[in-house]
This record gives C-alpha cells, structure tokens and sequence, in this order.
C-alpha cells in the first residue's frame, strides 16, 4: 500500500511569493524568485517579526543558516541572510536585511536559540552588530583580534600575532612574520607584457650596429690555399709520424719466416685426425 507524506520531494514555489508577501505586509522591501529560491528583503527593525510569522503561520520550522554579505560600494554595505526550512512542506525560504558598520540588527535568538552562534559567527567576520544578543563574542578568530576578516580591512604584515605558547603557558605577543610579502600584480596579458622592465630585457633595448661585419668573400674569413698550406706545414712539422725513425738491427724475425724452429713436442693429436671415428666400420 502506498504511503502518502505531505511534503513532496520536489517543493514548487508556485503562489508561494505572493501568499507570503501578502503575509508580511508593510515589513517588505522586496520580494522575488531568483535561480528557483524566493528571496525577500525586509526592513531591518522588523525582521524578527517577520521571521515570527514564516515560523508559525507558514510552517518554516527551522532556521538553517545566517550568512553575511559585504557590499563596500552601497551605503548599508551589509547583508543578513535568514535561510528558513519547512519541513512540512520541504520548501525553503530566504529573508534578508541590510545595515552598516553601526546599526545594530535586532536578534533573533527569542525564535531559535541556535542563532546565537550564527549571529556571532557574522559579527566576528564581518563586525555586524546584533541587538540582544546575550553572548556576542569572537567565535573564530584569537584573543584581541583587530578588525574583521571578511572585510579585507586586516593588516598583511608590519603588526603583531597572538598564539598560546606552551612553554609559557599564556598567549603570548610576536610580531607578524610571513614567509612571502604580499605580491603585487598587474594583471596584464603576457603577450602585451608589462609596463617594467624584466631582468635580462635591457638588453633587447640595444641599438643595432650602424655597420655590421660580413663575410662576404673567402679573404674576409682568413680561408684560403694560402691558409691551408700554411696549416698543412704546421701540422706535418710536429706530427711524430712524419718524423724518421731508427729500427733496431737485432731484431728479432717474425716467429712465421722462421722454418729451422723445432716443432713444439705435445700430445695433442692433429685436429682432422682427433675428430675422426677410429672404427669407422662400427659407424657405417
């Protein structure tokens, strides 16, 4: 027997943005469906409200996710993004607000406890403020951290670090010490090159020669039949070979022209002769 569930594998967000922008009312920004997610941007002092309302009148049960946006160029540089699932219905939801670096945005951790964490998560990378927040400390990054990670705003190298030191047994302070400094790069297309110039290129800056050696002729080379009897000499004067040599009267003939030498007395037998069977009858 087939088993019904109430939340279909594949949610559709067909009537879903109007039905729960008609909900929230006067708290909407702006509400749209983008890459098949609906996004809703609502006002900042509201949002706890409003995310009260997705909880408990449409079934968006639980609070997934916070996540921060940085934006340096708008004058709310900030974005929260609530992330809502219902469970129910297996449909998600996102909320968002914007803010500055000193507007604070009212908490949410009265509807979900778990956003306690989050919230302090974007307040330690991006130095968002949340209102009512019981806790809101560094989450990440170390003791007596300056600035902001996600802003890009932290000082490369000139200032110091903290770590717990073991031998010490406290955190301790020690200036920064990077095993590359931070490198600049142009960014140009290698086949345009750069506008400095590179070790070793200075010398393709050099002028051409206003007269060029050729060789033309076999006289501008020094070769020539002059040349080469000239090295055929020098060669033959030094060369041992060329040299005439004295042989030596006594010595003595070559072992093959000498025909009185005594055979060599021995047992062993002519080679023809050892070969040879010697019954050849036996073999026939």
């Amino acid at each position: 027997m087939a088993v019904l569930h109430s939340a279909p594998k594949i949610a559709s967000n067909e009537g879903v943005l109007d039905t729960l922008a008609k909900a929230l009312g006067d708290r909407v920004i702006a509400a749209k469906e983008e890459h098949g997610e609906i996004v809703i941007t609502v006002q900042r002092d509201a949002i706890e409200d409003a995310l009260r309302i997705l909880r408990d009148d449409h079934a968006y049960q639980q609070m997934m996710e916070i996540a921060g946006v940085d934006y340096p160029d708008q004058a709310e540089r900030f974005e929260v993004v609530y992330m809502l699932l219902s469970l129910t219905r297996n449909h998600r939801v996102m909320v968002k607000v914007s803010t500055d670096e000193n507007t604070p945005v009212p908490t949410i951790t009265t509807l979900w406890p778990n956003a306690g964490w989050l919230e302090r998560e974007v307040f330690d990378l991006y130095g968002v403020k949340f209102a009512g927040n019981p806790d809101l400390r560094r989450i990440l990054t170390d003791y007596g951290f300056e600035g902001h990670p996600f802003r890009k705003d932290f000082p490369l190298t000139g200032y110091f670090e903290l770590r717990y030191s073991e031998d010490e047994k406290r955190v301790v302070y020690e200036p920064v010490e990077l095993a590359q400094d931070l490198r600049q790069f142009d960014f140009l297309s290698p086949w345009e090159g750069a506008d400095y110039v590179l070790p070793g290129d200075e010398k393709a800056a050099t002028p051409p020669v206003d007269e060029p050696k050729t060789t033309e002729s076999p006289a501008q080379t020094g070769a020539g039949a002059k040349t080469d009897a000239k090295a055929a000499e020098k060669v033959s004067a030094e060369a041992p070979a060329e040299e005439e040599t004295d042989v030596e009267a006594d010595a003595p003939e070559p072992t093959e022209d000498r025909p009185d030498r005594p055979e060599r007395e021995g047992g062993a037998k002519d080679t023809s002769a050892a070969t040879e069977p010697e019954n050849k009858e036996d073999d026939a």
